[in-house]
């Protein structure tokens, strides 16, 4: 991570307004990052969250303004009406607009993917997939409210959550621009909770002697489910899949695929949930072959429940760039290599030293990444707008504690 520093005056409570399209953590890893830091920033601070939809399942629960847009409209249209939306109900009302959205509202803005300059503008595409993007509504839609939300100003800054984000928005906007890198965090679960984990694999009909690979994703098939399926064909029986966010895509590909049908006894597919801590608790490996992760909150998080994980290398999975290969994650050479995945899985499973080697590894892991400091360096950037915006307006603004 990478922040301001601080100054030593006191803190003092921001009126911040905290923008998304969806709020809750069943939405996927980038909504989850946003509940999670709001949950420690609204401590210190009043935060409203602004969205077209709130969870009524998510446990904390904030002040909430909906932004909801018509139904039946292209998704680029909504996407340019919730982003005029959330400028005439942020515009003057709050200390701090933090937007994970693409528009012009923020003061912080978080960018979770891959920027839209650098898909269309900076990585090869083919020729007529270019020319046709500058007639494109669509496109030009995302690019210009994208340039938007880069435009350089003061009390503003465009924040990476991972190193891989960052350098991808230098490719774009230029090497000479600084983008923050606030990865996401984690937080650990409750101890003592054997009786959960045994009840749930119960509840699952996995055997007490199953090796269950687990992955959690609101859309399998990008998260690499072909690959992981090829590499449970090739081991034994014992070895089983628990998907967790299963679409109708990812249940299709199973189920309707011939050449699966040998696996469908050996695979559970769940829909998305709130809660996924007894499916971590059941599991034995996390598996993410992941085809496009800016971070990968999913394979951090099973860390947390003591998990072996194997991922993807960057630039497909920017968490790879946070752990060391071997000691804390076994990393893939490619998302595609299902040899190579089913490899890992079967020494995982045979040798306990590599596999409390991993767990003990992905221990320093999570212990470099709590939502506490997180959130200390999300403050450090309010104050440090604040000051920028005292500096061209003269309104006094103090900064956080140290």
């Amino acid at each position: 991570m990478n922040a301001p520093s601080s100054a030593s005056a006191p803190a003092r409570r921001l009126k911040i307004a905290f923008v998304v399209d969806r709020f809750g953590n069943r939405f996927g890893g980038a909504e989850a990052y946003g509940v999670e830091l709001m949950r420690v920033l609204s401590q210190r601070h009043d935060v409203t969250v602004l969205a077209r939809e709130y969870d009524p399942e998510c446990d904390l629960k904030l002040p909430y303004v909906p932004l909801r847009t018509p139904g039946g409209i292209p998704s680029w249209v909504r996407v340019l009406l919730f982003a005029i939306r959330a400028r005439s109900a942020t515009h003057g009302r709050f200390d701090i607009v933090h937007s994970h959205m693409n528009g012009y509202c923020g003061d912080v803005e978080v960018i979770h993917v891959t920027p839209v300059r650098y898909n269309w503008r900076v990585r090869p595409l083919p020729f007529i997939k270019r020319l046709t993007s500058y007639i494109s509504p669509r496109v030009q839609t995302y690019l210009g409210l994208e340039r938007l939300r880069m435009r350089e100003r003061p009390g503003h800054r465009a924040v990476a959550v991972s190193a891989l984000i960052a350098s991808q928005l230098r490719e774009a906007y230029g090497e000479q621009r600084n983008f923050p890198v606030v990865p996401p965090g984690v937080l650990p679960p409750e101890a003592g909770q054997t009786s959960l984990r045994l009840a749930t694999r119960g509840r699952l009909n996995f055997g007490p002697d199953d090796m269950v690979c687990l992955m959690v994703a609101r859309n399998p098939m990008r998260k690499g489910l072909p690959t992981v399926l090829k590499a449970l064909a090739t081991l034994p029986d014992y070895c089983k899949l628990l998907v967790v966010g299963a679409n109708a895509a990812a249940r299709d590909f199973l189920y309707k695929n011939p050449e699966y049908a040998p696996l469908t006894e050996r695979v559970v597919m769940l829909p998305e949930t709130a809660d996924v801590a007894p499916y971590f608790l059941a599991a034995d490996i996390y598996v993410h072959p992941t085809l496009n992760d800016s971070f990968g909150m999913a394979p951090l998080e099973a860390m947390s429940y003591d998990l072996p994980v194997i991922l993807s290398p960057a630039p497909w999975c920017g968490f790879a760039q946070y752990v060391e290969a071997g000691s804390e994650a076994l990393v893939l050479s490619h998302p595609e290599a299902h040899e190579e995945l089913a490899s890992a899985i079967s020494t995982i499973a045979g040798d306990p030293e590599l596999a409390e080697r991993l767990r003990s590894g992905g221990a320093q892991v999570v212990a470099r990444h709590s939502w506490q400091e997180v959130a200390r360096h999300y403050e450090q950037l309010y104050f440090a707008c604040l000051s920028e915006k005292q500096a061209t307006t003269g309104i006094a603004t103090v900064a956080p504690e140290t």
